[in-house]
């Protein structure tokens, strides 16, 4: 349990500095080309990193009882929400009782990892899955519009202030995607509305963060029973 909980502070240090890194650099060096070189180079290499660890991890603690199809769609599945942009490919070792995955994302980046048939893997990863899914809520909204608000969620050990840092890197790593640009060069506006109903799901879950609801809703204002 330590362990687990150690690693989602990590994610929210590693969005601190990067948003350092944009107030700093351009303080050090008056070269804009070569401040946005560095910083591409530091962004990429700690996404590289994190992806590297979260399919370690994935390969480390899904459940895998038996290597009969429903199993094995349900693999795809968890693969599919986290890595969502990504070419996925699974086959079966009956021999070695295991599971070959192979994930090659758009950016250039392939994982290959093997996961290992446990009949009593649904015992044993239950209390891993509860602690790796608690989400408490974050809701959001725009600055010009308080009324309309977003239904998020944000693992627990996060602070708002880092679920915003890292709900803003979400959004600038969408629209440098080649999903987000090809977006842009359709003409389909640049704007948090679409970043939030456009996203895939695993660019969330990265993060720390959970989307409930694609659309905004409008704040409830209720009234209390008075006794008349």
């Amino acid at each position: 349990m330590k362990k687990e909980t150690k690693k989602e502070p990590k994610k929210a240090t590693e969005a601190q500095l990067l948003d350092l890194l944009k107030r700093v650099l351009p303080k050090v060096t008056h070269d804009p080309q070569l401040t946005g070189k560095i910083y591409d180079a530091i962004k990429l290499e700690l996404k590289a990193h994190a992806r590297v660890a979260a399919f370690e991890k994935f390969c480390t603690v899904v459940e895998l009882p038996d290597l009969e199809a429903k199993s094995i769609n349900e693999v795809k599945a968890q693969l599919a929400a986290s890595f969502g942009d990504g070419d996925i490919t699974v086959r079966s070792n009956p021999k070695e009782k295991s599971l070959t995955v192979e994930v090659a994302l758009t950016d250039g980046s392939q994982f290959t990892g093997e996961i290992r048939v446990n009949p009593n893997a649904g015992a044993e990863v239950s209390d891993e899955q509860e602690i790796t899914l608690k989400f408490v809520p974050f809701p959001v909204c725009m600055p010009g519009d308080k009324e309309l608000v977003w239904l998020l969620a944000k693992r627990e050990n996060m602070t708002p202030d880092e679920g915003g840092i890292a709900l803003s890197k979400i959004e600038e790593e969408f629209w440098a995607s080649k999903t987000g640009q090809k977006l842009i060069r359709d003409r389909v506006e640049r704007s948090f509305p679409e970043f939030i109903a456009r996203a895939p799901a695993g660019m969330f879950n990265e993060l720390g963060l959970k989307r409930h609801y694609k659309t905004p809703e409008a704040v409830k204002t209720t009234r209390s029973a008075a006794k008349r």
